[in-house]
């Protein structure tokens, strides 16, 4: 534009001055608005709210936002956008607690504050400090959200910063957690059908279909033994009633899991204090020899300490790795995308899955081939102890695999084995010295599973959606089932809250009534649609008379074999002796290689068997077959979906083929009169047919199915030139902007 005043020969800056903000523009034109705020839960109370508060994408470049209310209550922060849909998305995996702009409270990981340009994290004391520009939170599911509070008024933006500060990274008692607000004014929630392991018939029941031979503990059920134990649990048939309160909640040998040979998993803690000491020593001797008694008096000691990452190990680990994936703009997106893999590989992140696996694989080859029984132990014995035995189980036993059975094994070894919940998953933000140091021990073991899930998917009734939701369902402030410590807090908590509340007694929700998060429909997304049946013809096969594969029918003495010239029965005699005075107790003293070339052997010995996947199942340790978990880490990404693409696209694409090939065995047998029609309609499509016929699919369905990819990655032009892109490609762009677009 020329300028009038200047003839046209130099153009000026603009003078105009807007001496009005745009908060008295809206209020001249438009209506007071109401309230907004969402559909609050029962128990649900709001704090504190701002309005107008914009919130931003991702694009960091164009400075896109929607405008809308920021709310906190003492459940959630949640913000409700001001703009009216033409047409409400459909909505395929819809949580019924909460929605895609809302965040738990026990969900907030970091909050940071924008100052001058400037990212800092916010800590208890900066809290009466400047308000932020802006205000960017770090979920513990990896969504990050922006909220810009320039446009808000500073006694309201004053109050929203501090109020969600204040109750999500402020240290606060257990008696404030949101689950018991609920509890108090939610519907009654019925007992659940499945095994709790609350009650002694569980333990009993479980014990039963193992076929172990043990011993069901039940003075514990009042805790007068000690806190750090279950109500009830088993121990081997040879431990008295004076071992067990000798050192209460400390080296007891508590069972897991009986090998259908006889031999059995047993977990148990350290003792404090020298291990030399004479009473510690005696009674470690006892409890080893009451476990090598289960089963032909054999053992193997695992001490995870030794061979395992510490709990602190993990922590720093997994801190390292997230923020690959807790992207605040698609720029630190692409600059990291560089040495993406690498960085991850840094991390060690993978490899301490690798180590648990191994590990896992090591104490599967001591039940299934050399038939002895294993004590795995540690400083607690609640948390890599859980994390092998749960391993341990899933790869030996089916039932495991199935979802009744996963449930089970998650009350078993990690709710009724008193895993460190509250303190590990960090749900109070405590600080105390007293509380254990947080850690992602569960997430490390979900990690496990999804890496035998994404190797063998056939072998597992539960799909990947599972493991993410129930990975998310962790940090939801309304299940009991993840949110104490130990069987002891959970029922004193419980009955101090019944307490002061009208309802007597007062019952939080498990995690697994999957009613109160989704609908049906979405829960058949829980469902592998992969997964195969075990064949009722196999019962048959079973009464053929036929020797057991790889087994050894003789006494299991290999790993204690005596030098081969001493010959057959000197060799068998001195095992004989070594049995009667029960010496066969050792920590197989074996170089550090040793374990992982007898693991590999074993692997490829069971590689080389018919696959079955009602069976025995082992995990690919190689580099490449460590895979990363991109459902649940990539979900949020914009930049890296897939549109039509990804594993969903290929399962999707199998389940149509599974179909077809249902339907030609369904006109087969109605031809030879094989299938009732009971049986023909039982048969149903499976979820990923009927979401494929109805939209097209993303790499991270159903999480972000139904939303329009309409972005374009901004790339930093130095960061192209860096990859050897030609400058023809960045001449195509406003050379002003200095970003390249990639459509």
């Amino acid at each position: 534009m020329l300028s009038l005043g200047s003839g046209g020969a130099k153009s000026t800056r603009p003078s105009f001055v807007s001496y009005v903000t745009p908060e008295e523009i809206k209020c001249e034109k438009e209506p007071p608005k109401k309230e907004r705020h969402p559909d609050l839960l029962p128990g649900e109370v709001i704090f504190c709210s701002a309005d107008p508060v914009l919130k931003h994408t991702q694009d960091d470049f164009s400075q896109r936002g929607i405008f809308g209310t920021l709310l906190c209550t003492n459940f959630r922060v949640s913000f409700i956008s001001d703009e009216t849909p033409l047409e409400e998305p459909a909505q395929h995996f819809k949580n019924k607690l909460y929605g895609e702009n809302d965040i738990p409270l026990m969900c907030v990981d970091n909050i940071y504050g924008v100052y001058e340009e400037k990212k800092k994290l916010i800590t208890k004391g900066m809290l009466k400090t400047k308000n932020p520009s802006k205000m960017i939170i770090h979920c513990k599911d990896l969504r990050v959200f922006q909220f810009c509070l320039t446009y808000t008024k500073e006694e309201d933006a004053k109050k929203i910063f501090q109020g969600i500060a204040h109750h999500c990274v402020e240290p606060k008692s257990l008696r404030c957690v949101f689950a018991f607000s609920y509890a108090e004014l939610s519907p009654e929630m019925q007992r659940p059908q499945r095994a709790m392991f609350d009650s002694k018939e569980d333990w009993t029941q479980e014990m039963k279909r193992t076929k172990g031979n043990l011993r069901v503990v039940t003075e514990n059920e009042n805790f007068e033994l000690s806190a750090r134990l279950p109500k009830f649990f088993i121990i081997p048939a040879a431990v008295t009633d004076e071992d067990i309160s000798k050192f209460p909640g400390k080296g007891l040998p508590v069972w897991c899991w009986s090998h259908h040979s006889g031999c059995a998993l047993f977990k148990a803690s350290t003792l404090p204090g020298p291990q030399e000491d004479g009473p510690v020593h005696a009674y470690i001797e006892r409890m080893q020899n009451a476990v090598a008694q289960t089963h032909l008096y054999s053992l193997k000691l695992e001490d995870l300490s030794e061979t395992l990452p510490t709990v602190q190990d993990i922590q720093q680990s997994y801190t390292k790795f997230k923020q690959f994936f807790l992207i605040d703009n698609s720029t630190d997106f692409w600059v990291s995308d560089v040495k993406w893999f690498s960085s991850l590989e840094n991390t060690g992140w993978l490899d301490i899955i690798r180590q648990c696996l191994q590990k896992s694989v090591e104490v599967v080859e001591s039940l299934e081939k050399e038939n002895i029984n294993v004590l795995i132990i540690e400083e607690e014995g609640t948390d890599l102890c859980c994390v092998i035995s749960s391993l341990v189980q899933i790869m030996l036993d089916p039932y495991f695999r199935t979802l009744t059975g996963f449930q089970a094994l998650v009350q078993k070894e990690w709710v009724a084995g008193c895993h460190a919940f509250l303190d590990r998953c960090n749900h109070l933000y405590q600080k105390d010295k007293e509380c254990q140091s947080p850690a992602p021990v569960f997430l490390l073991f979900l990690e496990c599973v999804w890496q035998l899930l994404q190797q063998h998917s056939p072998a597992f009734e539960f799909s990947e959606t599972y493991l993410t939701v129930l990975s998310d369902s962790i940090h939801v402030p309304i299940f009991s089932t993840f949110l104490f410590n130990s069987d002891f807090q959970r029922e004193s908590t419980m009955t101090a809250e019944s307490q002061h509340s009208q309802r007597v007694p007062m019952n939080c929700p498990t995690v697994w009534d999957w009613s109160v998060q989704f609908d049906s429909k979405a829960q058949e997304l829980f469902i592998n649609p992969l997964y195969t049946d075990k064949l009722k013809q196999d019962k048959v096969v079973r009464k053929v008379p036929r020797a057991k594969h790889q087994r050894q029918l003789s006494l299991p003495s290999s790993a204690f074999k005596t030098p081969p010239k001493k010959g057959f029965f000197k060799d068998e005699t001195e095992s004989l002796k070594k049995m009667l005075r029960v010496k066969r107790i050792s920590r197989w003293m074996v170089s550090p290689d040793s374990p992982a070339a007898a693991t590999r052997e074993f692997y490829e010995t069971w590689q080389c068997r018919p696959l079955d996947y009602h069976g025995l199942l082992l995990p690919c340790l190689d580099g490449p077959a460590m895979r990363l978990w991109m459902q649940r880490y990539l979900r949020w990404i914009p930049e890296v979906q897939i549109l039509g693409g990804g594993s969903v696209a290929i399962t999707s694409k199998l389940v149509e083929l599974l179909g077809q090939v249902q339907d030609l065995k369904r006109e087969l047998d109605k031809k030879t009169c094989w299938e009732t029609e009971e049986e023909s309609l039982k048969r149903k499509p499976s979820p990923l047919a009927l979401a494929r016929t109805s939209l097209r699919l993303s790499s991270s369905f159903p999480f972000a199915s139904n939303r329009n990819w309409t972005f374009k990655p901004a790339i930093p032009t130095s960061l192209l030139q860096s990859l050897m892109v030609t400058d023809k490609l960045a001449s195509q762009e406003d050379e002003t902007n200095e970003v390249i677009s990639l459509v």
